[in-house]
């Protein structure tokens, strides 16, 4: 039989227990609030603008008698998709796109490793002012920077035709074979230095303590980075890729500008989201499809984004 005094003790230790119970749920609220903001943002700037353009992707703009009223919305169901499915253009620049994301995003990731792994092996006290040095592209807006590239591939006022015909080539960064060329060149200069610094960041939270027990062993820098280091930022370099591939499908300032420069080269429908602007702001822009479109681009940015986690994520375990 329960005695009497253990019954008794039963309802003071669940009060004892409650304070901790109550301090851990206003610990975890705490943390909710920390995050609300993020959310906030996230739904204003990302999910609403997607319903939105889905739901204007539903609708056709029509003439009713005479259209001397101008065109109304009616609703089309899925018509404005399946004109896109059959928009050759579109799929073209998609496929123009993704290829050039297969090249340039390695390339990309491989020199911000490099660039990484090189200052987290550096002295301490040249650190700090390389990584400001090479961080210094990612922060210069992207249409200046782009302006400034665009005027360096000059053929008429830019010093890199006059530099390469010194030494006797007669070079065309506009021309169709050089084109993605130049705007790797680009994009590397523009990027590198972020996924640089989310690397970089990884390196230093590795225990020295690895390092240490493989010079031990006899292990070479080198072999420490390729056995150690990029391993364990593995997550990071998935990350990194996910956003710089994310980034890649979605090419639009650099191409915008290299048009103004090679309208010949570049056309206006060169990327998904060129055609997605083009319909949009040209004159009697039709909206609803542009909205079908951007829907379109958005749901094959995720599938890929999916495709390359899952693979990279059962190749890692």
């Amino acid at each position: 039989m329960t005695k009497p005094s253990e019954v008794a003790q039963e309802p003071q230790n669940n009060r004892a227990m409650n304070p901790v119970a109550a301090w851990h749920r206003h610990r975890g609220l705490k943390g909710a609030l920390f995050s609300l903001p993020f959310f906030a943002l996230f739904l204003f700037s990302f999910i609403l603008p997607f319903l939105y353009a889905l739901w204007e992707s539903l609708f056709v703009l029509k003439y009713s008698g005479l259209g001397l009223d101008g065109p109304h919305p009616r609703f089309a169901g899925l018509t404005q998709y399946a004109r896109a499915f059959r928009d050759a253009a579109f799929w073209s620049g998609m496929g123009r796109v993704a290829l050039f994301t297969c090249v340039a995003t390695p390339l990309i990731m491989a020199f911000a490793a490099v660039e990484a792994l090189l200052l987290d092996a550096a002295k301490r006290s040249a650190k700090k002012a390389y990584r400001f040095l090479l961080l210094v592209p990612y922060m210069v807006p992207t249409i200046v920077s782009t302006l400034v590239w665009v005027y360096l591939y000059s053929p008429d006022i830019g010093p890199l035709k006059r530099f390469f015909a010194l030494l006797g080539f007669s070079v065309d960064f506009f021309s169709p074979q050089l084109l993605w060329v130049s705007m790797a060149n680009l994009l590397l200069w523009v990027n590198v230095g972020f996924n640089m610094l989310i690397m970089y960041g990884s390196l230093t939270a590795i225990d020295p303590s690895l390092y240490e027990s493989a010079r031990i062993d006899g292990a070479s820098e080198l072999r420490i980075a390729w056995s150690i280091k990029l391993p364990m930022i593995r997550g990071t370099l998935l990350l990194t890729g996910l956003l710089s591939m994310i980034g890649m499908l979605q090419l639009f300032d650099q191409p915008l500008l290299f048009r103004s420069a090679s309208p010949q080269t570049v056309t206006a429908n060169f990327t998904p989201i060129m055609t997605i602007y083009n319909y949009t702001f040209s004159a009697g822009g039709d909206y609803n499809y542009a909205a079908a479109l951007s829907v379109v681009l958005a749901l094959v940015i995720a599938a890929i984004s999916a495709v390359v986690y899952g693979v990279t994520n059962r190749k890692g375990k």
